[in-house]
């Protein structure tokens, strides 16, 4: 009994210091938005790498969500003789949910993996070693740009999925269904509202960019500077972003439509 207290003490004294260094460091990366803001090329250079390189399977996804959207509303909406309110149902579901999450699903498989493969790298390279001998603050110069830019790139690459989706929506309910295009649009346009739908959307793409961001560089920038410790760094940071961002939609959910 007094072993296994004293294992289980152990583990747990640990975690909560990892849960203290993580804290720290993300105390660190909002403490250097200034820092960030005065160099914004560092932030630029990011943006594009985060968010234009993500564009092509952020769009492709969004027309096929729409795609399927359009479908199964279509189904499932005739049989109670409401077909004309698939855009309005297109919409909302983009929105409200699977705009920002699936994005940031793809996100994180994307860009997140991308961020704690280069900083694992630059890890296992000694490379955030050196810029501390010279006395450069590494998550100042390389964690910060990196994740300033992903809180930037999260909403728009969101936006673009949602407004892709309902194009998409509308190329299966108009042309191929044959609903009527104004029917299409006003039922949209009636029963979307901006600061209850969008406006919730835009929060959840928000701190699910945060969530993605941090999580893929604290991974990178605690893994074991090996082979080995950073490909288990780069599996851990889709497996953890997913899971948070998973979570976090339910909780934002329970408390945005609920009030």
């Amino acid at each position: 009994m007094i072993g296994l207290a004293t294992s289980i003490g152990r583990g747990l004294r640990l975690k909560l210091g990892d849960w203290g260094w993580s804290a720290r460091l993300l105390g660190a990366l909002l403490l250097h938005l200034g820092a960030c803001l005065r160099r914004f090329a560092l932030v630029r250079e990011q943006i594009y790498f985060l968010g234009n390189r993500s564009l092509s399977i952020i769009g492709v996804s969004g027309l096929f969500v729409g795609f399927v959207l359009a479908l199964q509303g279509y189904y499932t909406l005739q049989r109670y003789g409401s077909a004309e309110a698939v855009g309005l149902l297109v919409a909302l579901s983009l929105v409200r949910e699977l705009g920002p999450v699936v994005a940031a699903l793809l996100f994180a498989g994307r860009a997140g993996t991308s961020l704690t493969a280069e900083i694992g790298l630059m890890k296992a390279g000694e490379q955030l070693s050196a810029m501390e001998m010279m006395a450069v603050d590494p998550v100042q110069r390389v964690l910060a740009p990196r994740f300033w830019a992903g809180f930037i790139a999260m909403p728009l690459l969101a936006a673009v999925f949602s407004a892709v989706g309902i194009i998409g929506g509308w190329l299966v309910a108009v042309p191929l269904i044959g609903i009527d295009a104004g029917s299409f649009w006003s039922q949209m346009q009636g029963g979307v509202d901006v600061f209850k739908d969008v406006g919730n959307g835009f929060v959840k793409s928000v701190v699910f960019g945060v969530t993605v961001s941090f999580v893929a560089l604290l991974q990178g920038y605690s893994c074991k500077p090996t082979p080995e410790g950073v490909s288990q760094a780069t599996t851990r940071t889709v497996v953890l972003s997913s899971l948070a961002v998973l979570g976090l939609d339910f909780i934002l959910t329970a408390m945005m439509f609920s009030i």
